[in-house]
Parts: structure tokens; C-alpha cells; sequence
């Protein structure tokens, strides 16, 4: 059986602390996950970042079921259906939109527990990292980074212009041999978003559709450098 998303109600999530001195949560990480993945996919992640004494919250919420037409309509966790796989992707863009306020709302969950909206990043791989581009991009909240992996910009025709997260940290990683989401559709990503006035950084590694760990030792770099 399907599900819906209910604009009343969160997301289930996964949450991981990373804490080691007890400190007030004062940054949080929302990690989108792939399509037929769940919130415990990157959940090991987080202890192999190297991120010392750092005080942050991981939430790594789980996509609905759906049915998704390109799997013959199976029904599987994902946070929007993809309709044909072509380069540039047919997908439900209201899909998408719907799933970029259900992660808003746990932005504001952060917020009201104390979190700054600019010590939130936003992170998904693959048809996560589509959603946490239109979040990004979107919210009306300012935020403070947006991780971007093996993903694509599936809402490039709907987002003409982007203003309160303009200036924000976009890091952007592809793998090489990536042959479910081809690489170029990440470098194409770049070039869209620098279109935007953004100024996304862009690494590909010797991988197929994956992460890594010299690039889990890079975005634990990165986040310490974004939350000091």
C-alpha cells in the first residue's frame, strides 16, 4: 500500500547525535536518502566524519511509499516518482515540492529546539539530493550548506531565480563510473546553479553510484569548516 505524505505530520526519522562532550545541540545535518533506501542508509556515516568536538544532530528522515513508474510501478520508499530515465529525467515535480516542505518542516523542528537556521546543511544523494536542492533553493529559511551527492537539479525549469540561500556553501560530489545517475548530469548541476549566482564546488571520485571514504573525510571537512 502506498502512502501519502501528510503536510500535518513529520517525517519518520532516524536521529543520530554526535556529542561527545554533552554540549547543547547547536548545528544539525537533514540527510536526504536514495530512492528505495531508508533514513538508516547513511546513518554509519556520521561516526567516520572525524568531526571532534563538534555538538550536531543528524536527522535522516524515511521517504514515503510510492508506487515509481520506471520500476514498473513497485512500490518503494522514494520522495518523488520518476517517470521515464532519459538523461534529463521525466519526474513529478509536484512530488518534489511536496517532499521539499515536508524537509522544511523538520527545519523548523531544528529551529524551535534551539538550532540557528544557518547552522542547518542540507545533504541528499540521488533522488534525495534532487529534493534537498529544491529545499534549498526554495525555503525561505537561510541555511548553512547544501550537499549535493550523485544527484541531478531535477526542478532547474521551475526555480527561476534564488534569493535568501544565494550566498550558501554547495557542495557537489559525482562519481566517475556512476551509470545510474551519469556524471555529467552532476556537472550540469553546477552550471545551472552558477546560473542562479551560486558558487557550488564540484568533486568527482573514482566510484559507480556511491560515496566513498576519502569523500566522507572530505564532507566531514567541509561541515567543520561551515560550522566552525
Amino acid at each position: 500500500m502506498s502512502e501519502l505524505i501528510n503536510n500535518d505530520a513529520l517525517l519518520d526519522c532516524v536521529i543520530v547525535e554526535h556529542n561527545p562532550k554533552n554540549l547543547p545541540i547547536s548545528h544539525a545535518v537533514i540527510w536526504l536518502h536514495g530512492l528505495g533506501a531508508s533514513g538508516h542508509d547513511f546513518e554509519p556515516i556520521v561516526p567516520e566524519l572525524g568531526l571532534g568536538d563538534l555538538a550536531v544532530r543528524f536527522v535522516f528522515p524515511h521517504a514515503p511509499r510510492i508506487p515509481v513508474t520506471v520500476n514498473g510501478g513497485y512500490v518503494m520508499p522514494a520522495w518523488y516518482d520518476i517517470l521515464e530515465m532519459s538523461l534529463d529525467r521525466k519526474v513529478d515535480v509536484t512530488q518534489i515540492q511536496t517532499s521539499a516542505r515536508a524537509i522544511e518542516k523538520l527545519i523548523e523542528r531544528e529551529i524551535a529546539s534551539g538550532v540557528p537556521s544557518q547552522n542547518i546543511i542540507i545533504a541528499g544523494f540521488s533522488q534525495g539530493g534532487a529534493v534537498a536542492y529544491h529545499t534549498v533553493l526554495t525555503t525561505k529559511y537561510k541555511l548553512g550548506g547544501l550537499l549535493a551527492l550523485s544527484t541531478y537539479f531535477a526542478t532547474k525549469d521551475s526555480i527561476q531565480a534564488v534569493s535568501t540561500n544565494r550566498d550558501i556553501s554547495v557542495k557537489i560530489d559525482h562519481g566517475d563510473y556512476d551509470d545510474v545517475v551519469p556524471k555529467v548530469l552532476g556537472v550540469n548541476a553546477k552550471a545551472q546553479l552558477e546560473g542562479l549566482g551560486l558558487k557550488p564546488t564540484f568533486n568527482s571520485y573514482p566510484m559507480a553510484h556511491q560515496v566513498c571514504l576519502p569523500q566522507i573525510q572530505s564532507i566531514g571537512a567541509w561541515i567543520k569548516n561551515i560550522f566552525g
